[in-house]
């Protein structure tokens, strides 16, 4: 997998229009570290690592965006080690519980409204590594940040869905014979 930006987003971009992902990790220490080391409530346990990591390969895919979405990852963490430590097993029971919902809503969503599959389904590393990502930069076109990407995204994805739709028998978002978006043609 490239770290390459517009091609990762094109990829979740042509395949969505409803993204709904929550993920949440807690495990215990995976490596003693000296008090010194420690920051409060980011210990050294699975959650972290894998937050240090995401956080690390967004920043080297976008700088920009991934340097302003690695301390609120970081701060998510942390807060959700405080829960765990605060709240013992109860927190990570609702965390669970959100996390199992999310994913029945994500499927849900495209199944009902573009009746189409997740991205996971054709690439599940790719769908854990960039959704989360994905759905940050949706959130920044929103406010304006990079409008040039922004417009080369839509023109790219447009084809891609065009490209998917006549593979399938789609005309402009209904299908020729069958039922698309509860509508029968």
């Amino acid at each position: 997998m490239a770290l390459n930006l517009e091609k990762q987003l094109l990829f979740l971009d042509s395949r969505r229009e409803l993204n709904i992902l929550s993920q949440g990790t807690n495990t215990p220490p995976l490596l003693p570290m000296p008090d010194w080391l420690v920051i409060p409530n980011l210990p050294s346990n699975l959650g972290t690592v894998v937050c240090l990591i995401y956080a690390t390969l967004y920043i080297l895919m976008e700088p920009v965006a991934g340097g302003i979405l690695a301390p609120l990852m970081l701060a998510g963490t942390a807060y959700a080690n405080h829960l765990t430590s605060t709240y013992g097993q109860t927190a990570n029971y609702w965390a669970l519980g959100l996390h199992v919902f999310s994913w029945i809503a994500q499927f849900v969503g495209h199944g009902v409204f573009e009746g189409r599959a997740p991205a996971l389904m054709d690439n599940l590393v790719q769908a854990f590594f960039l959704a989360p990502f994905f759905v940050w930069m949706e959130f920044l076109f929103l406010l304006g940040y990079r409008p040039e990407l922004k417009s080369r995204l839509d023109k790219a994805v447009e084809k891609e869905v065009q490209k998917y739709r006549l593979s399938r028998g789609q005309k402009s978002g209904t299908m020729l014979n069958g039922k698309a978006n509860g509508k029968v043609t």
